[in-house]
């Protein structure tokens, strides 16, 4: 799902595109990384919590004049994100909010070009 999903990222021109890392946090979409196995889903929310806050220095670590960002990852890699960014009155939209995993595949392979 992941590499329909930056397909279709992709083909959405974007002006930036992030993709949220358990590990690394924030990472530009290019970015090389080494293979890992850890998720927040597996994470108490203390440590999804810890793992926003970096995420979050890493954002305004770029110096990005944000206004708005569509988020495409699942609920516990945005749920501690989206209500600081909100408060920064930075819009967040989550375009494929309420889909199960099957519905996205099929979303985005129906979109695809």
């Amino acid at each position: 799902m992941f590499k329909k999903a930056v397909k279709f990222i992709e083909q959405k021109g974007y002006d930036d595109c992030f993709v949220l890392s358990a590990k690394y946090g924030l990472l530009i979409q290019h970015d090389v990384i080494e293979p890992y196995d850890i998720t927040l889903n597996n994470m108490r929310a203390s440590e999804r919590k810890t793992w926003s806050e970096s995420v979050l220095r890493q954002i305004d670590s770029l110096q990005l004049n944000l206004k708005q960002i569509d988020f495409y990852a699942g609920v516990k890699y945005r749920e501690y994100l989206i209500p600081v960014l909100e408060e920064k009155d930075i819009i967040c939209n989550v375009p494929l909010q309420g889909k199960g995993i099957g519905e996205k595949l099929s979303y985005y392979t129906t979109h695809l070009k």
